[in-house]
Parts: structure tokens; sequence; C-alpha cells
């Protein structure tokens, strides 16, 4: 009797997830693009900037604001006993930098407003260094300072040399500049608007000069008074840390669906120090929340749904390198496309649409739906500034949105403005019902999607072993020296 109970117990169970199942609506675009709106992205937007402002006014990876970050993103994806998806972390290293201080001394002995760059080398304290401001020749089409020849004739050893912004990354010039024997750089900025946050590397620890970035102003001004004939002496200081610190991405997948055909989104997590980091990237992870919130309403999901929310991307793309770098194979076969949401809600948005050749449909999906709704989206290139990076070295079809960072699309990009109040509402709400539409048509089918760009070589042998781990490793320094989000070919810091 007893056992009879037991299985009728289970029958009843069964029944009771069938009606469940079926009180649901079958996935559809338009029942899903129906599902998003503003008050759930502001919600979470509001969450992330209080964060921010609770935490030295950043969500950087490896930071109180990351972990406090994660945590939410958990609470707002998962339930308890989850039967529509399941989550997990996947934990890494990376080496952590802080520039507790950092300031520049005029000529005049004034205070000059300077800002650092993540993994910044440091000078000697507490006094830092004092020395000669030398100009490095003003190139814009090269790039001042870019080249060894373009420091030919200048004697900057023991002394600070004066380097305008722009063109290759910054770490060129201050490894040129260590190489001449400077004992630091000053780089001014290339436009007029406020000077914002890179990245060096971490690569690049100990191989670079140290640097203050001040404004166009300022150094406009400083290079007339050495065009005259002025001596200008200038004291920098930077006061930099580094320690290796954990930190990991986190995932969400459907429980539904093809595990063999996974449709993947992502977006990055943390935020530079500079700031909070709301639309860079708190506008694709409000967008994913959303658009898991809503599959929970939907049955008859035939492919799997994954999504990431990636560590660590502002250092140089550290967690989704990571995650494509350690998959398999036969994993990376079963992600039939990728599509990368990072900075989607940009006060003057652009609409650009990441494509190339092995792009297809799923680029196409988003390019007709914003067309449609008026916007003139466009297709554009990838680049080497986000987390698509490693989708694209594994051949994985790959596309995304992105509305612009830098004046004019986004005056904020990478600074402490990059708030709650930094964001197109209509934008934003725009692109997430664009990139839910996306989805939900690639969970329905596959068909007419772009087969992974494999090549025949075994991966086994111990030749390609090595080259794969020097692939891997070209890739990082890449992003690292040309880390951004825009969406060209490739644009440098």
């Amino acid at each position: 009797m007893k056992s009879a109970i037991v299985i009728l117990g289970a029958a009843l169970c069964a029944l009771q997830g069938a009606v469940a199942a079926e009180r649901k609506e079958k996935l559809s675009p338009d029942r899903i693009e129906a599902a998003i709106g503003q008050k759930g992205l502001k919600q979470h937007l509001r969450a992330l900037d209080k964060i921010g402002k609770k935490n030295n006014g950043n969500r950087a990876f490896g930071t109180t604001g990351y972990a406090q970050s994660s945590d939410y993103v958990l609470s707002q994806i998962t339930t308890k006993r989850d039967k529509d998806f399941k989550t997990w972390t996947q934990e890494f290293n990376h080496t952590y930098e802080e520039t507790r201080d950092i300031s520049v001394t005029g000529p005049n002995g004034e205070d000059v407003e300077v800002l650092s760059l993540m993994y910044n080398n440091a000078t000697p304290l507490p006094g830092g260094v004092t020395g000669e401001l030398v100009a490095v020749p003003v190139d814009d089409t090269a790039g001042s300072g870019c080249l060894v020849e373009q420091w030919s004739g200048l004697n900057v050893t023991g002394k600070l040399a004066l380097v305008k912004r722009g063109t290759c990354s910054i770490s060129d010039k201050l490894k040129i500049a260590k190489d001449l024997g400077a004992l630091g750089v000053i780089l001014f900025h290339n436009t007029n608007s406020t000077p914002n946050a890179a990245t060096l590397s971490a690569e690049n620890i100990g191989k670079l000069a140290p640097v203050g970035l001040v404004s166009l102003t300022v150094g406009e001004s400083w290079l007339a008074r050495i065009a005259a004939n002025e001596t200008l002496t200038v004291t920098l200081l930077v006061d930099s840390i580094f320690e290796t610190r954990s930190t990991w991405n986190v995932f969400a997948e459907t429980l539904q669906g093809d595990s063999k055909n996974v449709i993947m989104l992502g977006a990055h997590l943390d935020s530079v120090q500079a700031g909070p980091g709301i639309n860079d990237d708190g506008s694709g992870v409000t967008a994913q929340i959303e658009i898991i919130k809503a599959l929970r309403g939907f049955r008859d999901i035939k492919n799997k749904v994954r999504f990431a929310f990636w560590g660590a991307e502002e250092p140089g793309l550290v967690g989704s390198l990571y995650y494509t770098e350690h998959l398999t194979s036969a994993e990376a076969n079963k992600i039939r496309y990728y599509y990368n949401y990072d900075m989607i809600g940009s006060p003057e948005p652009v609409y650009g649409i990441y494509s190339n050749e092995n792009s297809g449909i799923g680029a196409q999906l988003l390019l007709d739906y914003l067309v449609a709704k008026g916007k003139p989206a466009y297709l554009g290139s990838f680049g080497t500034g986000s987390d698509y990076v490693g989708f694209l070295e594994l051949g994985i079809p790959s596309s995304g949105i992105h509305t612009g960072g830098g004046v004019p699309a986004d005056p904020c990009y990478h600074l402490a403005c990059d708030t709650f109040d930094n964001i197109s509402w209509e934008a934003l709400e725009l692109n997430t019902k664009a990139a839910a539409r996306a989805v939900a048509t690639l969970a329905l089918s596959v068909k007419g999607l772009p087969p992974r760009a494999t090549t025949s070589v075994n991966p086994r042998s111990a030749r390609m072993m090595r080259a794969q781990f020097s692939a891997w490793e070209e890739i990082k320094l890449e992003v690292a020296g040309g880390h951004s989000c825009a969406l060209k070919t490739k644009r440098t810091v």
C-alpha cells in the first residue's frame, strides 16, 4: 500500500508539472517582445548604480562592488527549486591594479587635474619624479610618440616626456619612453572632451614609464611654452599597487532546449574604477536579466539559451577569453551563435550591429527590427574591443548591438558620470526588445545559421597545443592594446 501511495504521489507531481507547463504560452518573438518594458530595466540599473555609489564609486573586478553586483544578478536570475534555469559561476584569477594616489605639479607649482590609467606603473615614493618636460613632436597621422624614430634627437633620459594621446596604444608610447630612460610621461588628451580611463594591460607591469593623463588644454599650453624656448619642470607622482585577485563569470542557461544547439548572449558585469558603469555595461546586464525573466514565462524552447555575465572585461576581456580559451572543440561546436551586448543605452545612441561574413541571419534579425522601428541601424565591423573576440577566434558566428562610446554618443564613457542618468531609455528598451526577439527566433529554430568556421588541425599534438597557447596569448596582448567599446575594425586607446 505504501509503494502505491508513493507511485500515486509521483504521478500527481508529474501531472502538476505538466499542467504548469501548459499554462505557459508558447515562445514567439512577438510574445517575448511584449514582455520587455522599461520598468524592470530601470529597476536593475538603479540597483547597480546604488552598488557603485556604496563601493568607492565603481563596480570594478576584484572589489566588493563587483561581488555585490554578482550577488544582485544571481538574486534576479534564480528562483527556489528552479525549473527553468540552471546557474553557475566560473572562477579565475587576474592581476588587480589600483592607483591609490596620483598628482601632477605644474611648472608654476600648481596642482594640475590628472587621471591615472589601469595598470599604471608607480613612481618612487613619497616624492614621485621631477624633471624637465620634453615635447615629443605631435603627429596626428602616425600617432605622436608611436614610433621610435619620432623620438630621434630628443634627450628624455632623466626627464619627463610630453606626449599627445591617440592612434596607437598608449602602452606603445610608454614602452619607448621607458626604454629611452624617461622618468615618466605626461600624456595629454587628444580631444576637448574630458579625458577618460584606459587600460595599459597587466602584461605590461614593469615595462612602461609611469604616466599621468591631463587635458588637451593643459598639454597644448605647455607645448606652446616649450616651443617658445621655456624650460618647464614638472613633478609626477603615481602610487599604484598590483596583486592577484579572484573573480568570476556568471552563467544562466535554460533547462529547456537542445543542448547541441546553444544560443549564447553575453554582457560584462564589471565597470572601470573611474565610475559605476551604468551604460558600460549595466545596460547589457539589465537587458539580459529582463530577457531571462521573460523566458521563464514560455514553453517549447527548442534550443538552449545561455547567458554570460562576464567578469574582468575592462582590464582586457579577461573573463570571456578565459571562458573561450578553455572550451573544448566539442563544447564550442554546440554554441551555434553568440550575441554581445556591451553599451546598448548610450544617451546619444548610434545603432551599430556587429557583423562579418559569418554573422548571417543573426545580425540581420537585429538590423531588420531596428530599421523597422525607424532607427538608422547599420552593419559595422568587429574589432578587438569587447567580449566577442574569443568567440570569433573559435569561428563561432556572432553579432550584437553597440550604441557608441565617447563623444557624442556617450560623453561619460569610462568616467564617473556613467550613472543612472547616463541612459537613453528609448534606446535601451528598443535594443533589449531587438535582442529578445532575435534570441527567441533562434531558440525556436537554427535553420539558416552559418556553421562554425573550424580548422582540420589535430589539436592534441604537442606542436598544435603550443601554437594554440601562443595564439591565445597574442590575442590577450592585442585586446589589451586595443580595448575599447567602439564599433570599428580596430580602435586603440
